[in-house]
């Protein structure tokens, strides 16, 4: 499929009754695609789909059309959203440790590059502190600096690990045995049933 169709397709996922905060519509996405404006359409789409819980197939076309159309960084959110769909996603206030007491001196990149470890109160078979892995991104910024505070969503490697997780549980950041960071759960969203991971 070309651009107009991966977008026509999309809005047609969502409910013709839903609108954004800022009054969006699918009826504004129309008005873009009619005048061949993709990108301000692929953008509506992704502010309309954030706060829905849209089909997998929603953000794959998306991610489909930036791809197409090289916008780079909605492509990577939309594969993002995908991800979350698939594994679970749990958003998190997280602090990261100031450079002078952490292994980290260099800002964590915010679009779902790093894969740290995290320590969510889980054992290992000995009883010791077990950790898993999750993606991260960082809401609404490019990075995040040592000592630095953002929103982040994590996107669980087996998120049969994370089912435990509640709202308000303190959870560690770990890039080696060492305390990276600590957050406070804020949402979690575990898939309903078995997922591939990614």
């Amino acid at each position: 499929m070309n651009v107009t169709e991966l977008l026509e397709s999309a809005s047609l996922l969502v409910p013709q009754e839903v609108a954004t905060e800022n009054d969006i519509s699918v009826e504004d996405v129309w008005d873009h695609l009619v005048h061949d404006e993709w990108q301000i359409a692929l953008n509506l789409l992704e502010e309309l789909g954030d706060g829905l819980p849209l089909p997998l197939t929603f953000w794959e076309q998306l991610a489909e059309a930036a791809a197409q159309l090289g916008l780079e960084r909605s492509r990577a959110w939309c594969h993002w959203r995908c991800s979350e769909i698939r594994n679970g996603m749990i958003r998190a206030d997280l602090t990261l440790r100031p450079a002078a007491e952490a292994r980290r001196t260099t800002p964590v990149s915010g679009h779902g590059v790093l894969r740290p470890m995290w320590n969510i109160g889980n054992l290992s078979p000995t009883g010791s502190s077990s950790v898993s892995i999750a993606r991260l991104w960082v809401e609404g910024m490019p990075d995040l600096e040592p000592g630095g505070r953002a929103t982040v969503r994590l996107v669980p490697l087996t998120p049969a690990h994370w089912t435990h997780v509640r709202t308000g549980q303190l959870i560690t950041m770990h890039e080696d045995r060492t305390v990276a960071g600590t957050a406070v759960v804020l949402e979690v969203h575990l898939p309903t049933r078995s997922a591939p991971t990614t």
